[in-house]
């Protein structure tokens, strides 16, 4: 009796870590959807504030597409290099849900910076390039702390420069994109 009371704990406590693990990844995908409705409401919030014409929140969304291309060949090449990985889980869909993830939460960067060049012009992409790469890296190490699921990097300082050259990368390349779809900076003439 014993014997079967123990192989009975077992089984028990075996389901409940099969469902607790499903559990965590469908919460991993509910907060990677939550996360993206936020960002798509603060998009909004800033097309508002910044008072964008169509043109330029169409090269903001192409922009943060753009962005978002560079972020996954980013994660790809330094998941090759071991520089931190991403697990993906079982979600067939988790890479394109990260693409638009990226999408839509790069897209509102290229408003503001638009708005910044519009009114520093080129010293103000130089100190949003600089202030992306401070400000990255610690971001990204932090959600890394508060949500291991999502990402995991490896010891060193290699890391955290390919971390923030990334960050640097997906704002130049996006921007390009941007101004390459809606036009220069001082040609729009604001809506509301």
């Amino acid at each position: 009796m014993p014997v079967m009371s123990q192989g009975f704990d077992f089984v028990s406590t075996l389901g409940f870590n099969i469902r607790r693990r499903w559990r965590q990844t469908r919460m991993t995908n509910l907060q990677i959807l939550l996360m993206e409705g936020a960002y798509l409401i603060f998009f909004c919030g800033v097309i508002y504030l910044t008072r964008s014409s169509t043109m330029r929140v169409i090269g903001s969304l192409s922009g943060g597409a753009a962005a978002g291309a560079f972020a996954i060949f980013m994660i790809a090449a330094a998941g090759e290099a071991g520089w931190w990985s991403i697990p993906s889980g079982s979600i067939s869909y988790f890479w394109v849900q990260l693409f638009l993830g990226i999408t839509v939460s790069m897209a509102p960067t290229f408003l503001i910076l638009w708005r910044v060049v519009r009114r520093f012009g080129r010293r103000g992409i130089a100190v949003f390039l600089i202030a992306v790469a401070i400000i990255g890296p610690p971001r990204d190490y932090l959600i890394a702390r508060s949500f291991p699921e999502w990402m995991v990097f490896s010891p060193g300082v290699v890391p955290v420069f390919a971390d923030a050259m990334t960050y640097v990368g997906m704002v130049a390349v996006g921007y390009a994109v941007m101004r390459l779809v809606a036009g220069p900076d001082d040609k729009d003439i604001l809506t509301r």
